[in-house]
C-alpha cells in the first residue's frame, strides 16, 4: 500500500475567470452558427454544407497552428491507444450532429433552432454524470428541468395539438450527440486546443463530405465554399478551441453552463435576418429559457483548487543476501473541486 498524502493551494483565480472568459467566447462565436447556417442552407445542401463548416475550422486551426510553431518545428502529438476510441467517437458525433441540425434547420425558424440547440447544456451534464462522475450542484439541476421543460414547449407544433415537430426533434437530436462529443473532447482535454480542433475539423469534415458524395446532394456553387469555410473558422474552429481551453479547468458541464449565452445571441441575430412574426410556443419557452439561464449563471458546481499529490512506494527487492527495501517518490497535481472549504482539508491513502 502506497501513502497518499494531499496538500491544498488555490487555483489562481486569474485562471479560473480566464478560463470563464474562453467560454463566453466559445458560445458568441458559436451562436453565428444558426442564422447564418440557416441563410446558405438557401444555396448549400445540407452535408456539404457540414462538411465544409468543419473543414474550415479545420483547415483554419491548422494553418493558425502552423504559422504560431514555425519556428518551433513542432508537430501534432502522436494518437495515444487510450485516446482511440474518443477521438472516433468525437468524429463520428461530430458527422451526425449537425447532420441533423443543418435537416431541421431546414424546416424551422432560425431563432426556435438557436433555443433547442440549449438543450447541449442537459446532454453534456446528464451524460458528465452518468458516464464521467462529474458532479452537478442543485442550481444546475434545476437549469437543467427548465431547458428540458423549455425544449419541449418550443418542440410542440403550434398547428396541432400535442404534436412535435419533426424539426425541433433533429434539432434536439444534435444537442444530445454533441452533448456525448462534449465528454469524449472532455477526455482529450490534455491536448492542445488546437490539436483537437484540427482533428474533429479535418475528420468530420472529410467524413461528411465522403457522405455527401455518397447520397448525391447536388454540388453548391464554387464561389460559396468560401463563405462557408469562413463560417466554419469562426463559429466551429475558434469556438471549439475556445471550449477546449475553457474545459480544461472548469469540466464539461460547467463550460457547456456558459453555452447559455449563445441562444439568445443567437435568437437576435436570428430575428434580424430572418424578421417573423413568432408563435406563443416561442415567447414561452424564450421565458422559461431565460429563467434557466439565471440559474446556469449564478451556479457554482464546486470550489476550485489546485491538488498536489506526494506518492511513497516502499518496493522489496530480492539481494543476493537477503531482502532489500527501496522507498520512491514522486509527485503531480491536478484541478479538482469540492462542495464546501471544510471538504478542502483532508488526508487520504490508497
Amino acid at each position: 500500500m502506497s501513502a497518499f498524502f494531499v496538500s491544498i493551494g488555490r487555483v489562481n483565480i486569474t485562471t479560473i475567470r480566464k478560463a470563464s472568459l474562453f467560454a463566453i467566447m466559445a458560445a458568441v462565436l458559436y451562436a453565428l452558427n444558426m442564422p447564418f447556417s440557416k441563410l446558405l442552407l438557401a444555396k448549400v445542401p445540407p452535408l456539404y454544407l457540414s462538411a465544409f463548416l468543419y473543414l474550415g475550422a479545420g483547415l483554419g486551426m491548422l494553418l493558425l497552428w502552423l504559422a504560431s510553431n514555425r519556428k518551433e518545428q513542432k508537430q501534432i502529438a502522436p494518437i495515444s491507444q487510450d485516446e482511440k476510441p474518443f477521438i472516433i467517437g468525437m468524429i463520428l458525433l461530430d458527422i451526425l450532429a449537425p447532420a441533423l441540425l443543418l435537416f431541421g434547420l431546414r424546416s424551422t425558424h432560425a431563432a426556435n433552432a438557436s433555443l433547442l440547440n440549449n438543450f447541449e447544456i442537459v446532454g453534456t451534464s446528464l451524460i458528465a454524470l452518468m458516464l464521467f462522475k462529474e458532479a452537478i450542484s442543485p442550481k444546475l439541476w434545476i437549469a437543467i428541468l427548465l431547458v428540458t421543460l423549455s425544449s419541449i414547449v418550443l418542440s410542440l407544433d403550434s398547428s396541432a395539438a400535442l404534436r412535435f415537430s419533426t424539426g425541433s426533434l433533429l434539432v434536439l437530436g444534435a444537442s444530445l450527440a454533441w452533448g456525448l462529443e462534449n465528454n469524449f473532447t472532455r477526455r482529450l482535454s490534455n491536448r492542445s486546443s488546437s490539436d483537437i480542433v484540427i482533428i474533429k475539423g479535418l475528420g468530420s469534415g472529410l467524413g461528411s463530405l465522403i457522405l455527401a458524395i455518397a447520397t448525391r446532394e447536388v454540388f453548391p456553387q464554387f464561389w460559396l465554399i468560401p463563405f462557408v469555410l469562413l463560417l466554419g473558422f469562426v463559429a466551429y474552429g475558434l469556438s471549439i478551441n475556445f471550449y477546449v481551453k475553457a474545459q480544461r479547468h472548469l469540466g464539461a458541464a460547467k463550460t457547456s453552463a456558459y453555452y447559455a449565452f449563445a441562444p439568445f445571441i443567437g435568437v437576435t441575430f436570428s430575428l434580424l435576418i430572418f424578421p417573423s412574426k413568432l408563435g406563443v410556443n416561442f415567447w414561452l419557452g424564450l421565458g422559461i429559457m431565460g429563467i434557466a439561464t439565471w440559474f446556469l449563471i449564478n451556479d457554482t458546481i464546486g470550489i476550485q483548487h489546485t491538488h498536489e499529490h506526494i506518492h511513497q512506494r516502499v518496493l522489496t527487492r530480492n539481494a543476493l543476501d537477503g531482502q532489500v527495501e527501496v522507498t520512491e517518490t514522486y509527485t503531480h497535481s491536478h484541478f479538482h473541486a469540492h462542495e464546501n472549504e471544510a471538504e478542502k482539508l483532508h488526508e487520504h491513502t490508497h
